[in-house]
């Protein structure tokens, strides 16, 4: 079986989306990108994170062609291969439809840095314009959006984030989630105080060789 790690770490963290609350039942899709081979390892469509196997997990090149693998592979394979053509930063994608920055994403909303944690992916958490699931228009909107940043709000539709691992992917998309969840909730009450560029700067550099963001690839 090519690529057996690669598949196994699908099938692991497709599960922790589902534990983590990331999403539910067969909502959202996760890859990685072997950058050696040109092959992208992604989850395929239709299945429970729960049932998955390694050999139902399905790779792809970054043309979309089916290598191997049983299922038929995620209907939103161009908003991955997008970030794996265009940016050498990127090794894996995990798109969620997580409650808090799906309700920021469908009230359009911009994230900004209200708190230390946003500065894991950027200076803000940007919103990209609504598009229709699985089309190239949406992986475009993705892709526009979250130049200089590991993720980005789907309007109407969740988040997408991504980074030099499966770890630090997973790990973004875990705290931009909570920090969504904070931001809504002060919202409700108020204005949040949101950092100054300047720190939310210094932040990104203390980030750097932070563990869970280790650049790891796929190993």
């Amino acid at each position: 079986m090519k690529l057996r790690y690669e598949r196994e770490l699908i099938v692991e963290y497709g599960k922790k989306l589902l534990s983590s609350g990331l999403t539910k039942g067969t909502g959202g899709n996760l890859s990685l990108y072997d950058a050696d081979s040109g092959v992208c390892v992604i989850s395929p469509s239709g299945i429970d994170y729960t049932e998955i196997q390694a050999h139902n997990v399905v790779l792809i090149d970054l043309e979309g062609t089916q290598i191997e693998g049983d299922g038929r592979p995620s209907s939103e394979v161009s908003m991955h291969t997008i970030f794996y053509k265009q940016r050498d930063d990127v090794r894996a994608v995990i798109h969620t439809h997580s409650p808090f920055a799906t309700t920021l994403a469908c009230l359009n909303w911009e994230m900004p840095a209200h708190h230390y944690l946003v500065a894991l992916a950027g200076p803000n958490v940007r919103c990209a314009p609504y598009a229709t699931f699985a089309t190239e228009e949406l992986a475009k909107a993705a892709f526009d959006y979250a130049i200089d940043r590991k993720a980005v709000f789907l309007q109407n539709h969740g988040m997408l984030a991504c980074g030099g691992s499966m770890e630090e992917a997973f790990y973004i998309a875990e705290e931009i989630e909570f920090t969504a969840e904070v931001y809504w909730r002060s919202r409700a009450v108020g204005q949040p105080t949101v950092l100054a560029e300047d720190e939310v700067a210094k932040l990104a550099d203390k980030f750097m060789g932070y563990a869970p963001l280790t650049d790891r690839r796929s190993r």
